[in-house]
């Protein structure tokens, strides 16, 4: 079977692709696999699964098997700590969040969880993360220097470092619930600089941002929040933007 990594790079070689993110802390159990269903049915690469507070190794692990009984999507972790990895998943986000200005979260953590990844098995798909103002929880949680908005030289900073040390992807996030997605002229220059894809979330609630996320150039582009405010029908206009641009 092709890695979770290789699928998506050929995904994204006919254009953009969606991930959609399950907090399996606030939709658990059986609601993850009927979200999931719905993500496959309206085109998403895969479910993201994780959160920044509530996480445990059990509550991901029924999570993932909803999420398996009830599509064909790939799990793909995405971390909070050692506590989010359960091997029932298919890959994992390992990403080491750039502008902490706690090196915890930097590397440390990534060592300390580094041995039970590969004992269970799961696929680590190196990833820069950076966290773009106002980041919300996430960025209170991370400890983050948050990347002012019209920090452009910051952004894209980080984001070569992030490619110059061999990571596959830079997500670039405002934080779940953020008022407003990463603005489009700081995408572009990300986008401009980086030859690996640019993956952005944090702030996509409805079909009009993610088209103006989409055509500042993101690969992908990650939404959550507006799912368990909305339900999952919010998904299908937003979707409906990436099938667009893939010609589907």
């Amino acid at each position: 079977m092709k890695s979770v990594a290789r699928r998506m790079e050929e995904s994204l070689a006919h254009g953009p692709i969606h991930f959609t993110l399950i907090d399996p802390d606030k939709t658990r159990g059986r609601s993850a696999g009927e979200l999931a269903r719905e993500a496959e049915r309206f085109g998403s690469f895969a479910i993201l699964l994780g959160g920044s507070t509530g996480i445990t190794p059990e509550k991901m692990a029924d999570a993932t098997r909803s999420v398996h009984r009830e599509s064909t999507l790939p799990v793909i972790i995405f971390p909070q700590g050692p506590e989010s990895l359960t091997g029932e998943a298919d890959a994992l986000l390992f990403m080491s969040l750039l502008n902490s200005r706690n090196v915890t979260h930097v590397i440390r953590l990534q060592a300390r969880a580094a041995r039970h990844v590969k004992k269970l098995g799961l696929e680590p798909i190196p990833v820069g993360y950076l966290i773009i103002a106002p980041g919300m929880k996430v960025g209170e949680v991370g400890e983050a220097d948050c990347i002012d908005r019209s920090d452009h030289s910051a952004a894209v900073g980080y984001a070569l470092a992030a490619q110059f040390l061999g990571m596959r992807l830079v997500y670039a996030e405002a934080g779940s619930g953020a008022p407003a997605p990463v603005p489009g002229p700081m995408i572009r220059d990300l986008k401009q600089a980086l030859s690996i894809p640019l993956m952005v979330g944090g702030g996509i609630r409805t079909a009009s941002d993610a088209s103006s996320v989409l055509e500042a150039g993101a690969d992908a582009i990650v939404t959550g929040t507006v799912v368990e405010e909305d339900g999952k029908e919010a998904l299908e206009p937003i979707l409906g933007e990436v099938r667009r641009r893939r010609g589907g």
